[in-house]
C-alpha cells in the first residue's frame, strides 16, 4: 500500500511538471535558459517580504516572481543583453532576498525547505492550489500555442499576422510567475530552473516539431517526478535533488543518443 504523503507528492509534481514543459521549451526556444533562475532566485526576496509583512508566502512570492519578469523584459536592451540581465537579476536577488531574511525576526522558517524543495510535506489544500494554477496556466499555452509560437519564432512575422509579441511576452511571463510561486515548495529555489529546462532539452533530439517536443517535455518531466519520489523514499534521499538527478540522467542519455545519430 502507497502512503498517502508519496501519492500527493507525485500529483503535486506531475500537476507542475504538465505546466513546466510547455514553459520550459519557450524558455529554451527563447535561448534565455537563465530566466528561470533569475525569476526564481526573486522568490527569496518575497519569502523576506511575506514574512514581514505577515502575509501568504505564496502571495509573496509570486508578487516578486512578476517584478522579476517585468525587470527582465524591460531592461533587456541593446546595451545589455539578455543573459548579463538575468545573471545580474538572479544572483543580487538572491542575496537581497537571504540579507533582508536575516532582519526579519522568526524563529519558524525552515529556510532550507524554500531552497531545496519540501515535497514530501504537501498537504490537500496545496495540491488543490496547485492543481488550479497548473490549469490556468495550461489553458493559456493551449488556446494561444499557435500565437505563442509566432510571437517566440520572429518578430516580423508576428506584426504579419497582427500579433503583437508583447502581449504574448507579458504573458509567458506571468506563466512563469506563477509556476515559480507553485513549484517553491515542491522542487525548491534552487531547483526550479531545473524542473523547467532539463525536460524540454531532453525531449528536444527525439522532437521534429513544437508540438511534440512540449508533449515529450511532460512525459520526461512526469517520469523524473515519479522516479525521483521513488528514489527518495527508498533510499532516504532529498526528494527535490532526486528528480533533478533522474531528469539530468534522462538528458545523458538523450545526448548519447543525439551524439550517436549525429555520427551515423
Amino acid at each position: 500500500m502507497i502512503d498517502d504523503f508519496i501519492l500527493r507528492a507525485v500529483f503535486a509534481g506531475i500537476a507542475v511538471c504538465f505546466v513546466a514543459g510547455p514553459i520550459g521549451c519557450f524558455v529554451l526556444w527563447r535561448k534565455v535558459a537563465y530566466f528561470g533562475d533569475a525569476t526564481a532566485h526573486s522568490a527569496v526576496l518575497g519569502i523576506a517580504f511575506s514574512l514581514a509583512l505577515n502575509i501568504s508566502v505564496f502571495i509573496g512570492v509570486f508578487v516578486m516572481a512578476f517584478i522579476a519578469a517585468i525587470c527582465i523584459t524591460i531592461t533587456t536592451t541593446r546595451t545589455y543583453s539578455s543573459d548579463t540581465v538575468l545573471g545580474i537579476l538572479a544572483h543580487s536577488s538572491l542575496a537581497i532576498g537571504l540579507l533582508s531574511i536575516s532582519f526579519v525576526p522568526t524563529q519558524t522558517l525552515d529556510l532550507e525547505a524554500y531552497l531545496f524543495g519540501q515535497i514530501l510535506a504537501v498537504s490537500s489544500t496545496d495540491i488543490i492550489v496547485i492543481g488550479v494554477g497548473s490549469l490556468l496556466i495550461l489553458a493559456f499555452i493551449i488556446t494561444q500555442w499557435e500565437k505563442l509560437l509566432i510571437a517566440t519564432l520572429s518578430e516580423e512575422l508576428s506584426f504579419a499576422a497582427k500579433i503583437n509579441p508583447l502581449w504574448y511576452t507579458w504573458g509567458l511571463n506571468l506563466s512563469l510567475a506563477i509556476l515559480v510561486a507553485l513549484s517553491i515548495k515542491l522542487i525548491g529555489i534552487l531547483l526550479i530552473s531545473g524542473l523547467l529546462i532539463i525536460p524540454a532539452a531532453t525531449a528536444k533530439p527525439f522532437s521534429k516539431k513544437p508540438s511534440s517536443m512540449a508533449v515529450l517535455s511532460v512525459v520526461f518531466g512526469c517520469t523524473s517526478v515519479i522516479l525521483g519520489v521513488g528514489l527518495s523514499y527508498f533510499t532516504d534521499t532529498p526528494t527535490g535533488p532526486s528528480i533533478i538527478s533522474v531528469g539530468a540522467l534522462f538528458f545523458c542519455l538523450a545526448w548519447a543518443v543525439a551524439y550517436i545519430r549525429g555520427l551515423r
